[in-house]
């Protein structure tokens, strides 16, 4: 199936995560729909890495999170502490990337529905 035929055949809606390559970071990153058309098509797009919201065009590769049999993450705790780019599995909210440490408690985690916040114990 080609990144065309995905876009065309799915629906998205504001705050579903995809993926698409970030033109400021210069690599395939998660990224924060901000806006659809009524056919639900992905209109514009906010990175999850800089935060900087683009446009999306119709031919722009874009996947849904692959959630396949990588690598399991590092299960969440929030005594253990994490690191930006850090993989995780959370009991509820699944598989997710550590996308940026807010503070020595405070970490943004991208899953595979929208980023969240979760703490996390830090030295």
């Amino acid at each position: 199936m080609t990144a065309k035929s995905v876009s065309k055949e799915m629906s998205y809606t504001v705050g579903q995560r995809v993926e698409k390559v970030c033109p400021d970071c210069e690599e395939q990153l998660g990224h924060i729909v901000k806006s659809v058309t009524k056919l639900g098509r992905v209109s514009r797009v906010i990175c999850s890495h800089c935060g900087k919201v683009g446009t999306f065009k119709a031919g722009d590769p874009v996947s849904k999170e692959d959630t396949g049999s990588k690598k399991p993450g590092t299960p969440y705790d929030g005594a253990t502490t994490f690191r930006t780019g850090q993989i995780m599995q959370h009991d509820v909210f699944g598989r997710g990337k550590v996308v940026k440490v807010l503070s020595n408690r405070m970490i943004d985690v991208l899953f595979a529905d929208r980023v969240r916040r979760l703490i996390h114990s830090r030295p």
